[in-house]
């Protein structure tokens, strides 16, 4: 298992645009199961609509857990992007 925890600094949080985007990189590293928390439900990363149930806000921090194949290189790509995009 990966982990690592995240504090939103995009100003308008994880919308739309970068949501989508956020779930086709997660789809990329299939079948590894990729899960984003944010202090209560766990949701999987691949389903946009559940990302966005969230309600991630800028100044939120949210945890990512990887499991399963290729765990370390899908975390990895997930942090950096949150690094670069949110």
């Amino acid at each position: 298992m990966a982990q690592f925890t995240y504090t939103i600094k995009d100003e308008l949080g994880i919308h739309a645009r970068p949501a989508g985007i956020l779930v086709n990189e997660a789809k990329k590293f299939k079948p590894a199961e990729i899960t984003i928390t944010k202090g209560g439900p766990v949701v999987d990363l691949t389903k946009l609509m559940k990302l966005m149930s969230l309600g991630v806000k800028c100044g939120d921090t949210v945890t990512v857990t990887v499991t399963g194949e290729n765990e370390a290189e899908a975390a990895a790509a997930i942090e950096k992007f949150f690094n670069e995009n949110l």
